[in-house]
């Protein structure tokens, strides 16, 4: 399993993207945006999975880092 996170627009996005997640079964949670990255609204949702789901995005996601060796790398930016 990988630990991903995305960060969002609005506090909004991040809790239906959240909602969408455990319904594909994901554990996830909201938290703070880590420091080492920028978010608008200051909320991103932290989840494990093999993949990085984008597609249960909400539309007004920022971005999606895959978090491995205490590092992020950038694996979707939403323009």
């Amino acid at each position: 399993m990988n630990q991903y996170v995305a960060t969002f627009h609005t506090h909004l996005s991040a809790l239906r993207t959240w909602r969408a997640l455990g319904e594909l079964g994901v554990t996830a949670r909201l938290a703070p945006v880590p420091r080492a990255l920028s978010s608008s609204c200051g909320t991103s949702v932290k989840y494990e999975a093999a993949a990085p789901h984008i597609s249960a995005m909400d539309r007004d996601m920022e971005a999606v880092y895959l978090y491995l060796d205490k590092a992020f790398t950038l694996l979707y930016e939403n323009a």
